[in-house]
């Protein structure tokens, strides 16, 4: 057991490369998949109800109720609708900031200062993504009646897409350790010069 302990911590700096190498991953896949017209459908509630991202879209929440596109299925005026909304041009944008700011996070292996920057731009960005649970009626699960009266729905009741959205909390505090270590990093060699002279 002791032996367990001892090689978690002498590997931590390890491990916390792993989670920028982690951060990258999803940063980079997620913003890539930002290109492709499923995946900037999908984001449609989010933005569109958001008072920090609505202003990016041309029309208004809730009028994108009625021009879903379901995953894996193309209709082609719900397409045209969304090429008005600007839903496409957004969507490219967004990928391209993610993808970014996965880059930064990824580059403080070996740069302090842009690993600083990239970790806590995760954080801002996690941030904004949890404010979709206060925003987003389609994070929750909702009441669409059966059979009988439905007996979970609204909060605390997470959707599919609830869930996703939860989970950057995770996101949000990797992003600040990261940071961290960078900054700690950058104060350990501004230190350096100054302890070798006292030590002279």
């Amino acid at each position: 057991m002791e032996k367990l302990l001892k090689l978690l911590v002498v590997n931590q700096s390890n491990f916390i490369h792993f989670i920028r190498i982690s951060i990258f991953i999803v940063m980079a896949w997620i913003g890539g998949l930002k290109a492709f017209q499923y995946e900037a459908d999908g984001i449609v509630p989010f933005v569109a109800n958001s008072p920090f991202m609505s202003f990016f879209y041309s029309k208004d929440a809730p009028e994108y109720q009625d021009y879903k596109n379901p995953e894996g299925k193309t209709v082609q005026k719900n397409v045209d609708w969304h090429k008005a909304n600007n839903t496409y041009i957004f969507s490219y944008a967004l990928g391209t900031v993610i993808i970014v700011i996965g880059t930064l996070t990824l580059l403080g292996i070996w740069f302090s200062k842009i690993g600083v920057l990239g970790g806590l731009l995760t954080f801002g960005m996690s941030l904004v993504t949890l404010s979709f649970l206060v925003t987003t009626p389609e994070v929750y699960v909702p009441n669409l009646v059966g059979d009988f009266p439905t007996p979970q729905f609204g909060f605390p009741y997470l959707s599919g897409a609830g869930r996703l959205v939860l989970k950057d909390i995770i996101m949000m505090a990797a992003g600040l350790i990261v940071a961290s270590d960078c900054a700690a990093r950058i104060l350990a060699k501004q230190k350096s010069p100054v302890e070798a002279r006292v030590l002279v």
